[in-house]
């Protein structure tokens, strides 16, 4: 039971991530891959702040600021620059390797001794678990209310129009490249969020964190839209929080099993691959059998019937 609720706090944590990648991957219908770096950079500014006496929940915030930098970066190389959307990201994705090391001064920073959102919790009688469990449910719950207000807004619509069909948001007198950027920035920056949090759970931030972010936001995404289709945005954003905590617990399968924690990025993405490949299975299961109709001629009319047909 304790290593269950583990599994689900960390993915109350991860979903914040796969919420991000989400408003790119489905709502913008962009490959973003900034994500690798971005989930780092917010490790990296927070721990980094922490350390140099921030409180720790301003560092979730100046985290969630530096995400928002990334991807006005790759929002600017992808709409001004007219790089392909997956180039933009590798682009920035590559540059921030460099910043996240200036930012931390080294490869890895340990919250070892210092304050954090979980310990700060932690001070208030709950077990770690427990701790992150809510702070990972606050989160979560901020950050779909203000997405779901937000997308209800003109602005907000306006960048899911141009998800949908960008010629026709543009003949509408849409500022289609301006609602790319921001949908980078949105996306970008909870991402950072994301990777402040888990630095802060962890207790340290390190430059390879970022390694596979993509793949397990594509994931979780992917399993929420297995079990539910065509909801309201709000829903959806809960689908991709299902689906985060479902990942955590395959993996905690996967680990149950006595599998080396080395492989488990091979696992990942295989279950990736599953997971974009199941809805293709389902429809294909879904869909009805058509009946052939028979060529076959009768004897009473013999081929010339059958080329009269």
């Amino acid at each position: 039971m304790a290593l269950l609720l583990s599994s689900i706090s960390q993915g109350l944590l991860w979903a914040i991530m796969a919420i991000g990648v989400y408003l790119t991957f489905r709502i913008l219908n962009v490959a973003d891959l900034t994500a690798e770096g971005s989930f780092p950079l917010g490790a990296a500014v927070s721990t980094s702040l922490i350390v140099n006496g921030v409180a720790p929940w301003l560092s979730v915030l100046i985290a969630l600021l530096g995400g928002m930098a990334a991807g006005l970066v790759s929002g600017f190389l992808y709409t001004k620059w007219k790089i392909p959307a997956l180039l933009s990201g590798i682009i920035t994705m590559t540059g921030l390797y460099t910043i996240n090391l200036r930012v931390m001064g080294q490869a890895n920073i340990s919250l070892l001794g210092e304050g954090t959102l979980i310990r700060t919790v932690e001070s208030f009688g709950l077990n770690k678990t427990n701790a992150v469990l809510l702070v990972g449910s606050i989160a979560v719950g901020l950050v779909i209310l203000a997405l779901h207000m937000f997308f209800h807004t003109e602005v907000g619509l306006a960048i899911r129009s141009t998800g949908d069909n960008n010629e026709m948001s543009e003949a509408n007198g849409i500022r289609t490249n301006v609602m790319k950027v921001i949908g980078y920035m949105l996306s970008n920056g909870l991402i950072a969020t994301s990777g402040a949090l888990l630095a802060q759970n962890n207790g340290y931030a390190d430059i390879s964190m970022g390694i596979g972010t993509i793949v397990i936001g594509l994931a979780s995404i992917i399993i929420g839209e297995v079990f539910f289709r065509n909801l309201s945005i709000a829903k959806r954003l809960l689908t991709v929080v299902l689906g985060s905590v479902i990942y955590r617990l395959l993996i905690l399968i996967v680990l149950e099993m006595n599998v080396n924690p080395q492989d488990l990025k091979v696992f990942s993405a295989i279950l990736l691959a599953l997971a974009l490949r199941l809805p293709a299975v389902q429809d294909k299961l879904s869909k009805p059998k058509k009946k052939v109709k028979s060529t076959k001629t009768t004897k009473k009319g013999g081929a010339l019937s059958w080329l009269q047909r």
